[in-house]
């Protein structure tokens, strides 16, 4: 069973060290996300259809929103991965010329292979996080924001979108847009195509295929990339009993949600708690 050895959370997202054995289901973020191989066996990601392998000198780099799926190789023994899932108003808090890491081509491409100096700030971070290390928050939110400069200057194509004032990566039709708001309004409510394609104003058909060409990925996913924020920031900053989380996001059974979480995030709501650090500015 994969394990999580230790999670940051903050204003900047969330940092994880995974000792991964088990595939997750194929899913998708709002954030930046970056992974690197910490050590153990070489594995696959699957991004948009495309296999990355994530070996010692690559990284898998995935655009906000981009469909992707870890794939443990069978027979392979376990790997460690971490895991940046970055905010990217964060990223452009601190930098202005980073609103664009919101752009679905924000990295060129999904399989890189790393800098030495990637490779040491990686590693750096690895080391801290399987030590266990406490930082503060500005310590860590600098390792952080170092190591995400390193990768996203010699790998992301956001210098082409400066000064351009809207980033066509954002859903600019505003029928999709409309279905989007009802979703997040509601997010514990089952995805009902018939009632998200009327408030869209569309046929069935019709807004299934728009609001993928629009987003990337399908009504279903949204939903779910949704459900799995809300249940991670409730674990994180609640101590509500799980039982409760999961009645709020609409499963039926603890053991429903619980299986719903590990296959998107890898780990169980109760290990996920139990390691999670949050980091907050005073």
């Amino acid at each position: 069973m994969t394990t999580a050895l230790n999670i940051l959370h903050g204003a900047f997202g969330r940092v994880a060290l995974l000792d991964m054995d088990q595939s997750l289901v194929p899913h998708a973020h709002h954030h930046c996300h970056v992974l690197l191989k910490g050590s153990g066996a070489d594995q696959d990601f699957v991004v948009r259809g495309e296999t990355c392998p994530l070996e010692d000198d690559t990284a898998v780099l995935v655009n906000s929103w981009a469909e992707h799926a870890y794939r443990h190789r069978p027979g392979e023994d376990r790997t460690l991965i971490l895991a940046l899932y970055i905010e990217p108003g964060w990223l452009s808090d601190l930098d202005l010329a980073l609103t664009s890491s919101v752009h679905p081509t924000f990295f060129s491409q999904p399989c890189v292979r790393i800098t030495p100096e990637v490779r040491r700030l990686a590693g750096q971070m690895a080391d801290i996080l399987n030590l266990g290390v406490e930082l503060e928050p500005d310590e860590a939110e600098t390792m952080i924001f170092d190591l995400m400069i390193a990768v996203i200057d010699r790998f992301s194509n956001w210098r082409a979108f400066r000064g351009v004032r809207a980033l066509p990566g954002r859903v600019t039709d505003f029928r999709i847009r409309r279905a989007i708001a009802a979703m997040r309004a509601s997010p514990i409510e089952s995805v009902d195509i018939n009632k998200l394609a009327e408030i869209a104003g569309l046929s069935r058909p019709r807004f299934f295929q728009l609001f993928k060409q629009s987003t990337g990925i399908t009504p279903f996913m949204y939903a779910n990339v949704l459900r799995v924020e809300q249940a991670v920031r409730a674990l994180s900053t609640t101590r509500n009993p799980i039982i409760d989380i999961s009645m709020d996001l609409g499963f039926d059974a603890q053991s429903n949600f619980t299986r719903f979480f590990r296959q998107n995030v890898g780990v169980t709501p109760r290990e996920y708690r139990k390691t999670v650090s949050v980091l907050a500015h005073g």
